[in-house]
């Protein structure tokens, strides 16, 4: 054993050991000694994105995994902790642009480096059931699956609208796309329409819905939420504003009627305008005739489309100049359109309720339109010049200016005007959501192929299952000129599967979102030639633990859950929901620095290229750039990130101080839901602790290996002075509450009861000398074996070293497989009686127990005890408990 902590040397040794014996790989249906079957844990991490290097995020997330499957190994559970790489999508093509390489170049070489960073880090990984979202072996099983879906009527063709580049002669994702031009080429982007393939993810919205309520209760509250406002389920009123608009052959547009979904029929005497989407039928028809309304169209044209964008858009529109009628007051009410409302919600259009909706508020005030107000509260004023939240509110509120509906309460109200459209045949109850099938097509090249021809004769044509795999020329290079895959004659010219005549293959590939949703049933079935998934997944499944990113929150959980759901329906599994537990867990933060660069934009610093000066009272003065002595700004804690340069490389930490310190720290900082922020402080402390570690059970080697070689396995002897008592006192409670933290993954309190123990540890090596006393020894021995078993999941290379340098292992194996260390209860209780057990009257044993032990608890332990066990199938009348003194069972 080296005096010193040497990290590289030590770690270097137990990954190489952890290698060799291949310790990590899982088998299904485990068993204990004692030949029954281990308890299944299936700990999962949502697969990275291969984008060069791990990040300090990539190091909590499996960190935080890493430690959860190291404890409950030791706990005896059979724990499987796979991982892949999500290594399709628009990322490898960028990079193949500007370093003209191959996507799959850039990929495989990023998955190398980042595999190596993830077995430095010493992640207890099985890397026998890897997958890979760009190999052929795993996206042939998206193909198969798609065709199995399209069989089931899951999977549909339809036309989509979506962002077009004309210059790079691509699709744009709405994040794409800034201030209307695409993010690359500066292009005004287009709105095109074009035909996709579409998943209905909609005839799972209610099972989606209710299961978020009734299945998924360890999900974080706040994933649950996301989710609900994601799929929007809304209970309103469908119903038509009536009119005499006449189309270009003369005959009533669309039977004479504007159908618009609101949720608040109270509001409806309120109305002062309907708005319709650029995007309407009606705003088409209008503009055929209007030039000044065709250019306004166009203008909505250009941007994005989600609805965050909206929010914060300029709201802008243009009066069509025709006019529809109320339903109930029978009045004319002007047709605008508008680019805040979305053709993809409800039917493209809405009533405009300005007194009641921020929204119409401000595009009233701007357009000069009436604002009547219908809701009042008593002793509010409503004013017309500002907005204030109470117009909107339902609680305490009346009808005013609604004619027969005055005074009525809110809920009231909406019930008659219920009653009255429905009775009238101008509407109905309606359930709408803002969940819309899911468009899985893509007009990029790095993506799993989809399974389809496009035959002249035939039309859209599926292949066959024995024509899987659609293999993805690897060997291409985005240019930034569209999809190279359109270029490709080799790949695009095919027979068609029906016809046999000459037929093209489709050339979108399918949404990455795609190769996320099910991946983790494929680590159940890894190399499976034959079939996605075999009877093994019955047995990890579900996901016992999952952790990723809140960012995720939204769309790749619930497609996993939509397709799991999907299978289930197929016949290929009998699970409803993929996920029992789920945590999100907190960002890493920086700080971060900045300047303006000559075009007046930002230019980012990393922390290790700044100077920080500061006065004679310590206080900063400025910020400077190493290099040049500039000065830059100090722009605050933000999220650690590529784009604002302050993120810190885990393998530097690594080289530096090693993979156990980077991990200490990063648990130690921070609950793992709650942020962290990076600290070069904390760094240092974590090592200087495990320093200290090393140090300790250094000087103590001789003592504790020779305990150990001893294989003495016998209790500690209870004849103890009172410094050894008080450390195991110590020992032991701290002992339950890691346990208590382990179980509830508060994993950061579990690092500082380890720091406390060591400290106790060190206390009492200080007050007492050796001397040959073995109840010495075997107390120092008891004390380091809990605390290297505890530290284990944190820093598993130090202890790994550490209990097989001081022996332990003679004694109870490897530390990965010995037992988690259990409670000894005689060594909590530091004021003891002796409890006398009678069975009706006689004597027959004892036991000691706290001296302010309930009533309760002393019949527990008595009930355990084998004095009285052997009776216990004879009956108890009653039970007799004398304080202090005895227990009495009469049988």
């Amino acid at each position: 054993m080296k005096e010193y902590y040497d990290h590289n040397l030590i770690e270097k040794t137990a990954q190489t050991h952890w290698e060799s014996t291949k310790i990590y790989k899982v088998e299904e249906y485990a068993k204990n000694a004692d030949g029954s079957l281990k308890t299944k844990f299936f700990a999962c991490s949502m697969l990275p994105y291969p984008s060069g290097k791990l990040h300090m995020g990539h190091v909590r997330n499996y960190t935080i995994n890493d430690m959860m499957t190291r404890h409950l190994r030791m706990q005896g559970f059979n724990v499987l902790m796979p991982m892949g790489w999500d290594a399709f999508g628009m990322p490898a093509e960028n990079a193949a642009i500007k370093s003209k390489i191959s996507p799959s170049e850039w990929t495989y070489k990023n998955i190398s480096y980042m595999k190596k960073q993830m077995l430095a880090m010493g992640l207890a990984i099985d890397w026998s059931r890897e997958i890979c979202a760009c190999d052929p072996s795993y996206y042939m099983w998206n193909q198969w699956l798609f065709l199995k879906m399209l069989e089931y009527g899951i999977v549909y063709r339809d036309t989509q609208i979506v962002n077009w580049d004309p210059v790079d002669k691509t699709v744009l994702a709405n994040e794409q796309v800034i201030n209307g031009c695409g993010w690359r080429s500066g292009a005004i982007v287009e709105k095109r329409e074009i035909p996709g393939y579409y998943l209905r993810i909609t005839n799972y919205s209610e099972e989606l819905l209710e299961d978020l309520n009734n299945k998924l209760e360890e999900w974080p509250e706040q994933v649950r939420l996301m989710q609900k406002k994601w799929m929007g389920k809304s209970e309103g009123l469908d119903f038509a504003f009536e009119h005499q608009i006449l189309d270009i052959d003369g005959n009533i547009f669309q039977n004479g009627k504007l159908q618009v979904f609101t949720t608040r029929p109270d509001t409806l005497m309120g109305v002062t305008f309907c708005a319709i989407s650029y995007e309407h039928p009606l705003a088409k028809l209008v503009s055929e005739r209007n030039i000044e309304i065709k250019e306004f169209i166009d203008q909505c044209k250009t941007g994005g489309t989600k609805e965050s964008e909206l929010a914060t858009k300029e709201k802008l529109g243009m009066d069509t100049g025709l006019v529809v009628r109320h339903p109930i007051t029978k009045e004319d009410i002007s047709v605008w359109i508008c680019n805040y409302v979305l053709m993809n919600y409800g039917n493209g259009s809405i009533m405009g309720v300005p007194a009641h909706d921020e929204r119409d508020f401000y595009f009233a005030k701007k357009y000069d339109i009436a604002i009547k107000q219908v809701i009042a509260q008593n002793g509010k004023i409503f004013d017309k010049t500002q907005w204030n939240d109470w117009y909107k509110d339902t609680d305490n509120s009346y009808l005013i200016n609604s004619g027969i509906y005055n005074g009525l309460d809110c809920i009231s109200a909406t019930n008659e005007i219920f009653s009255y459209i429905i009775e009238n045949k101008h509407g109905q109850k309606k359930t709408m959501w803002r969940l819309r099938d899911w468009s899985v097509s893509r007009q990029r090249y790095w993506g799993t192929p989809i399974p389809m021809v496009n035959c002249s004769k035939c039309g859209a044509v599926p292949l066959s299952e024995k024509d899987l795999p659609v293999l993805l020329p690897e060997n291409l290079i985005p240019d930034g000129s569209g999809n190279p895959l359109k270029k490709d004659e080799v790949f695009i010219k095919c027979k068609c599967p029906k016809c046999f005549g000459d037929a093209q293959r489709e050339t979108d590939t399918m949404d990455t979102f795609v190769d996320s949703s099910w991946y983790f049933m494929r680590y159940t079935s890894p190399n499976n030639k034959y079939s996605a998934i075999d009877q093994r997944l019955n047995y990890w499944m579900p996901i016992d633990q999952y952790i990723g990113g809140i960012e995720h929150a939204v769309l790749h959980l619930l497609y996993a859950r939509f397709w799991c759901k999907v299978m289930r329906d197929m016949g290929l599994l009998q699970l409803d929901e993929p996920i029992k537990k789920l945590i999100c867990q907190g960002m890493v933060l920086n700080n971060t620095y900045s300047r303006r660069n000559n075009l007046g934009g930002l230019e980012y610093f990393n922390s290790d290229e700044i100077e920080i000066s500061q006065n004679k009272n310590s206080d900063i003065k400025e910020y400077k750039l190493i290099k040049d002595g500039s000065p830059v700004e100090y722009n605050g804690i933000s999220t650690m990130s590529k784009s604002k340069n302050n993120g810190v490389d885990p393998q530097v930490i690594i080289d530096k101080f090693g993979a156990d310190t980077a991990r200490l720290f990063i648990i130690f900082a921070s609950p793992p839901e709650q942020n962290l922020e990076w600290s070069e402080s904390g760094i240092e402390g974590a090592s200087r602790y495990l320093k200290k570690l090393w140090k300790i059970c250094y000087s103590n080697r001789e003592i504790l290996l020779n305990q150990n070689k001893k294989n003495n396995k016998e209790d500690i002897s209870f004849q103890l002075n009172d410094n050894q008592k008080l450390l195991r006192f110590k020992l032991y409670s701290n002992l339950i509450k890691a346990n208590h933290d382990y179980k509830r993954v508060q994993y950061n309190t579990v690092v500082s009861t380890s720091m406390k123990i060591l400290n106790d540890i060190e206390s009492f090596i200080l007050k007492e000398n050796f001397n040959n006393n073995q109840n010495y020894a075997n107390v120092l021995k008891e004390s380091i074996g809990i605390l290297l078993r505890i530290l284990y999941p944190i820093v598993p290379h130090i202890t790994w070293n550490l209990w097989r340098e001081l022996g332990y292992h003679l004694i109870m194996g490897d530390i990965i497989e010995t037992e988690w260390p259990k409670i000894d209860q005689n060594a909590i209780l530091r004021e003891t009686i002796k409890i006398v057990i009678q069975i009706n009257g006689k004597l027959k044993g004892s036991f000691i127990i706290s001296s302010d032990a309930s009533e309760e608890y002393i019949k527990e332990v008595a009930m355990k005890h084998e004095s009285v066990i052997k009776f216990l199938d004879k009956g108890i009348k009653r039970i007799i408990v004398v304080p202090g003194r005895l227990i009495n069972i009469v049988i």
